[in-house]
């Protein structure tokens, strides 16, 4: 499994438009092969802020799948104007995990 995070900063104003534009672009995502589910979340301090995380089966259901479909094309009509500056993605893979009550 491959985490997508991306840091996301949508213009001051634009946070409730980007909100509902991403309400409706994630059916774009969610129909990709590869694709595993995501979170979108809002900073409490700062309330242009987003993180927003992906879960994929590979890299390359990201990066050759869905940003070759046409549905990434829809996505970044849908969503890529709100961002300023526009975000760095990357990848990651799970090194460590824990649960609570967990002993070393």
């Amino acid at each position: 499994m491959i985490l997508e995070h991306a840091l996301l900063t949508v213009r001051e104003g634009e946070q409730d438009r980007f909100e509902a534009a991403f309400g409706r672009a994630r059916r774009l995502i969610a129909a990709s092969p590869g694709f595993r589910g995501l979170r979108l979340s809002r900073c409490l301090e700062r309330g242009t802020g987003y993180l927003l995380l992906v879960e994929w089966d590979s890299l390359e259901a990201h990066t050759e799948g869905f940003r070759g479909s046409p549905a990434y094309q829809d996505w970044k009509a849908e969503l890529h104007s709100f961002y300023e500056p526009f975000p760095v993605v990357e990848h990651f893979t799970t090194v460590l995990t824990a649960a609570p009550g967990e002993s070393a």
